[in-house]
């Protein structure tokens, strides 16, 4: 089985949440790992994602790869880009 690994960078202009997670996340920069497996046995080369992490640094500078999935991580970007009523708090999110 082939698998191969990717990595893409996503900065969040807000503090946000994920399912899964109690912690309020900062604002920043959060590097995303893919994960992805060859599909055998077709006429063309075809990958399929088998997982997505976020890595996440704690006040101790420790890295965490936390496990995500890629429609909870598209919701957070599109909740981070869409406009905010005037005055809202930021952690309101």
């Amino acid at each position: 089985m082939n698998i191969r690994s990717s990595r893409k960078r996503v900065t969040f202009a807000h503090s946000f949440t994920l399912p899964g997670y109690v912690d309020l996340l900062p604002a920043g920069p959060y590097d995303i790992l893919i994960e992805e497996e060859l599909l055998q046995g077709l006429s063309f080369e075809a990958w399929r994602r088998t997982s997505t992490y976020i890595m996440v640094s704690d006040r101790s500078g420790r890295d965490e790869m936390r496990p995500v999935t890629e429609k909870d991580l598209e919701a957070a970007v599109f909740r981070d880009l869409a406009p905010r009523p005037p005055g809202a708090a930021q952690n309101e999110r």
